[in-house]
């Protein structure tokens, strides 16, 4: 047999042999399907990553959250520079949070996990969601362990980074004012300095008081303390009668309690014992502003401002009151809170100056 026709016979050959193949397609190894469930082993964590702890199904900027993950909101909520926000909680199996006090943190078990994500919508110049940071706190054998995490300009994911920055934007407003903020994003330090009693670290929020309210879920309205004892997240035994804040922006609640509620979640975390601000006479948590004394009302202040201002709270007199001052002021120095914002919350204000004015006069 020639050379010529053993090579053509080889060739004839190789083409069988592929025409076999292509008749027998190989059939593909069988994917190993990838655990969606929630991620929170406690000697891991924090994560680089948000969606590694996979609270959230399908693209991570739209936050749909996982299963057992639970949104939730307070009755009044803490003003940091007009951001907006979306709070989660999450447990392990079979974990269940404690009834303490109306005015104490529930008694989180350990694996329980606080979602906060901070965004602004209608931002300029497209008028766009864009979310900023999502703030985690996972209670561990050993306390609290915070991370927080920055969202990149693609919003496809947020990295863990606990040294701090700060993000500037503009938005329109509801009213369709444009408005400018240098929203900062705090650092680990700065966490701790709000989110401590006595140097220990806790969440602030989500304490009976102001969780007692309704809020609207895929499933229909239902008070949010009913909703974590259908979970699972927190044990049946409630008291019959909690007292609640209120919101507000609700201009049919009572001022007192409204103007108490918006102290209590903005100030009052630093105003109570063993916390940051500790020193100072005022004492705004709500449970213990139905004391006029504690709301600074014709207290004289620990520290000489200007001769101008009187009292913390001098009433009738908004502009003679140190609290009214130091809520209107941009200033590091002078501006409370001191961490949070940048600038003046308007709304949150003109509540102190209306209740301001409808005080009594001092007794001499």
């Amino acid at each position: 047999m020639s050379f010529r026709m053993i090579r053509t016979c080889i060739w004839c050959l190789i083409i069988i042999a592929v025409s076999c193949k292509k008749d027998k397609p190989q059939t593909p190894a069988p994917a190993v399907p990838e655990d969606t469930s929630v991620q929170v082993v406690l000697a891991s964590v924090p994560y680089e990553r948000l969606s590694d702890y996979h609270f959230f199904t399908g693209a991570l900027r739209d936050q749909n959250p996982n299963a057992g993950v639970l949104p939730y909101t307070l009755a009044s909520t803490l003003f940091t520079d007009y951001a907006l926000k979306k709070r989660f909680v999450w447990m392990p199996d079979g974990k269940t949070a404690q009834y303490v006090a109306d005015d104490k943190i529930l008694d989180f078990p350990v694996g329980a996990v606080l979602i906060k994500n901070f965004y602004y919508d209608r931002v300029l110049p497209l008028l766009n969601q864009k979310l900023l940071e999502t703030r985690i706190m996972v209670q561990t054998d050993t306390g609290w362990l915070f991370a927080e995490y920055v969202w990149n300009e693609a919003q496809t994911e947020a990295y863990l980074d606990m040294n701090g920055s700060n993000v500037a934007l503009d938005w329109m407003s509801e009213t369709g004012a444009n408005r400018h903020a240098t929203y900062r994003i705090p650092s680990a330090v700065e966490c701790k300095t709000c989110h401590k009693s006595n140097e220990t670290a806790i969440p602030i929020g989500p304490k009976p008081q102001n969780l007692n309210n309704t809020f609207t879920y895929n499933n229909g309205a239902q008070n949010q303390l009913r909703k974590w004892v259908e979970m699972g997240y927190l044990e049946d035994n409630l008291p019959a009668h909690i007292v609640s804040t209120v919101d507000y922006t609700d201009g049919t609640q009572p001022l007192p309690d409204r103007v108490r509620s918006y102290l209590d979640i903005n100030c009052g975390h630093c105003h109570q014992e063993g916390s940051h601000c500790s020193y100072r006479p005022l004492r705004l948590g709500f449970s213990e502003t139905t004391d006029l004394s504690h709301l600074g009302v014709c207290i004289f202040p620990d520290e000489a401002i200007s001769d101008t201002l009187k009292y913390i709270i001098t009433p009738g007199m908004p502009n003679r009151s140190v609290l009214y001052y130091r809520l209107k002021s941009t200033e590091e120095g002078t501006r409370m809170p001191l961490l949070g914002r940048t600038l003046v919350h308007q709304e949150g204000l003109d509540l102190i100056k209306e209740w301001i004015n409808s005080l009594p006069p001092c007794t001499p």
